[in-house]
């Protein structure tokens, strides 16, 4: 077995060794990009590891220095070559040679020290052998550092370019997820797994399919790239939980093997402790708050990745829901990985009061507008840090504190919320999590994020009282709708008390009296539920349209010249509110009558065309040009009547417009002027109309 086991490692390494000299071959004839360079060589590397292993396998050896070495620089190679489709190897900022970045540095130095002690014989690997922890642990941090690379290429590409890509990840990132396997399983049981061993050099042969697949679309390969702040911080989070879940996969192997009879609980119980004490390190903010600010402290020039910022900033700002004060805070306060704080916003009185709060209790001190600490924040606009002021007040020149500041012993900064050069309010945030060095860059960006925010709550405020000046608006209209009316049922009730005098012994006046007041009161009741707002919302109903323009007809009665209706077709009905259509109806009669000498003739015709239902109000008045129709006839509160209110016509078009009618004008100047309101037929009752018929 052990003979057949040997063969397999040794026709495994030989095929790895053929797949990637065919690979590399066409690299030495093709044009000399920097890419191609790099993978010929991490190809000629693999040639020479995959050629070492096969011949020690084929003659029985155990796992010489050479053959690590050639690990070595495979391993070395495929790096690179990842390091060069990631780019940026340079830092401004570095003092190394040729201002190499320091993690480059660094890794040269590991493999460079695993090489030497490879050389000493400190790193012995046979698969029979018992391997030492510390080489072991070293190759399994070479596979988690090339599957970290392989995952930092792959983030960083665009779409577009993770087509060029995602072929050669695959097959490298197999190449080192591999080695991971092997080595920590060699690392749990103290020695190298044959099988597994064997059946390396054929997991190796299939990637080379993908990386020329890749190798194919490689003229993306070398498009700018850089790093993001999200992808850094990612893969310091999974290389650091690698590092630590091997580190207590090791303790815990030796607590199983010295542990006894007790060693596999140990074990089991020990694993599952580190477990969740990992989970509770990678989910706790503070913890993530100091990860972020190491990394932008010692990996970037710039501490915030501004488009990532503003564009967290902006939906948060943003979230639907009433709360935006809450969220303006909550933006602000991620910018500085600030646990809460609450804001102060000014209110009518002159004086700044608490409108909002996040994860803090509500506060409840305001401070007057003229105070001194709002002048300076004013004049000023400084973000005032309250841990500098306490160890060095001169810096703030005029600031003074309020004293209810003293009751916040948490309080960190004072954000002033500026809008066109004024103080709209502040912010005062808590404590960081971690600690934030305040540059200038930092209060720079809290200077703006406060301006935006202030916009923000401004255009609310603005949306609120624009809401209660419509509000206002509609009660006002209401009201003027209401005053018209009131000033035609006074006209009805003024001409009735006239003729009073002259017709008070007529029996038949005095019927019709009492249903004109009967009709007035009745009127001025509905007018007064709508001014309360205790009426219901309006229920329209299918009327019989004879019967109401009859109605406003009779209203109508006693002015001169008497108004006539021509009933041409009894059966037409509209959908509608009868109160509203009778006083639009009632209004353009009204109209007709007051153009009119009483000699003339006012006619009113109930008809059908073109199957809608169709109400002509005929005048031989005075008529209008078609200019005043144009410019004046419906604009509100323009009249040419010395007690007119100028909203009549325009509240009768709005309410046959909102009906799904429409209201025509045609007139002739000395001639007279004809009124047309054409309104949809309706046909079927209302699930309405047919209670009350049957309440009926």
């Amino acid at each position: 077995m052990e003979v057949s086991l040997t063969s397999i490692a040794a026709y495994s390494y030989v095929l790895v060794a053929v797949c990637f000299l065919v690979l590399g071959a066409p690299l030495a004839v093709r044009q000399r990009r920097r890419h191609d360079i790099a993978l010929g060589l991490a190809c000629l590397s693999s040639v020479l590891w995959g050629a070492t292993l096969a011949w020690e396998a084929s003659v029985g050896t155990p796992v010489s220095a050479l053959a690590d070495s050639a690990e070595l620089l495979r391993n070395a190679s495929w790096s690179a070559f990842l390091l060069v489709l990631r780019g940026h190897f340079t830092d401004p900022a570095s003092r190394l040679p040729l201002r190499l970045q320091p993690a480059l540095v660094l890794g040269a130095l590991a493999y460079l020290g695993c090489l030497l002690g490879t050389v000493g014989g400190w790193w012995s690997l046979a698969p029979t052998a018992d391997a030492g922890a510390l080489p072991i642990a070293a190759r399994v941090a070479m596979a988690v550092s090339g599957m970290l690379l392989v995952e930092l290429v792959y983030r960083n590409r665009t779409l577009h370019e993770r087509w060029a890509v995602k072929f050669a990840c695959l097959g490298i990132g197999t190449m080192f997820a591999y080695d991971f396997y092997l080595y920590s399983h060699a690392l749990l049981f103290r020695s190298v797994d044959t099988d597994i061993w064997a059946a390396r050099g054929l997991v190796n042969a299939l990637s080379v399919p993908l990386i020329a697949v890749s190798l194919g679309r490689s003229k993306l390969w070398s498009s700018p790239l850089s790093v993001s702040r999200r992808a850094m911080f990612h893969s310091a989070t999974l290389f650091g939980s690698a590092l630590y879940l091997l580190a207590m996969g090791s303790a815990g192997y030796y607590l199983r093997y010295f542990g006894g009879s007790w060693g596999t609980v140990m074990q089991v119980t020990f694993l599952f402790a580190a477990i969740i004490l990992l989970a509770g390190v990678l989910f706790s903010g503070s913890f993530r708050a100091r990860l972020k600010v190491f990394i932008s402290k010692h990996f970037y020039r710039y501490n915030y990745d501004y488009r990532e910022e503003w564009m967290r900033f902006t939906r948060t700002l943003s979230k639907p829901g009433p709360d935006l004060g809450q969220r303006a805070i909550e933006a602000v306060a991620n910018l500085v990985e600030s646990p809460g704080g609450a804001l102060w916003q000014r209110v009518e009185g002159g004086r700044f009061e608490p409108v909002a709060s996040w994860q803090v209790p509500a506060p409840a001190a305001s401070e007057p507008a003229g105070s001194a600490f709002c002048q300076f924040l004013e004049t000023s606009q400084w973000v005032v840090d309250l841990h500098e002021y306490a160890h060095s007040p001169d810096k703030y020149d005029a600031l003074v504190l309020p004293a209810w500041l003293a009751d916040y012993p948490r309080a960190w900064l004072v954000v002033p919320l500026i809008l066109h050069a004024r103080l709209f309010g502040f912010v005062l945030l808590q404590n960081p999590r971690s600690p934030v060095k305040l540059n200038w860059e930092v209060i720079d960006v809290l200077e703006i994020a406060g301006s935006q925010a202030a916009s923000q709550l401004a255009q609310q405020d603005t949306a609120n009282a624009l809401m209660v000046a419509r509000q206002f608006e509609s009660f006002n209209r209401m009201s003027t709708f209401v005053v018209h009316d009131l000033k035609n049922l006074v006209l009805q009730l003024s001409l009735m008390n006239a003729n009073a005098a002259k017709h008070k012994d007529n029996p038949e006046f005095q019927a019709d009296m009492l249903e004109t007041v009967d009709y007035s009161v009745q009127k001025m009741k509905i007018m007064l539920q709508k001014l309360s707002r205790l009426d219901n919302a309006e229920q329209p109903l299918a009327l019989a349209l004879d019967e109401v323009v009859a109605q406003a007809v009779a209203l109508k009665a006693a002015f001169e010249p008497r108004p006539e209706l021509v009933v041409e077709d009894p059966q037409l009905r509209v959908l509608a509110d009868r109160e509203r259509l009778e006083r639009v109806v009632g209004h353009l009669i009204q109209n007709a009558i007051e153009a009119t000498p009483r000699t003339g003739r006012v006619t009113i015709r109930l008809l059908r065309r073109d199957g809608q239902a169709l109400i002509e109000i005929v005048d031989t008045g005075e008529g209008m040009s078609e200019e005043f129709i144009r410019e004046r006839l419906f604009k509100p509160f323009d009249s040419t009547k010395s007690a007119g209110m100028g909203i009549g016509v325009f509240e009768s078009r709005e309410y046959i417009h909102e009906l799904g009618g429409s209201l025509e004008v045609s007139s002739t100047p000395g001639a007279g002027t004809t009124f047309r309101v054409l309104l949809p037929h309706h046909q079927q009752e209302t699930p309405a109309e047919q209670g009350a018929r049957r309440a009926a």
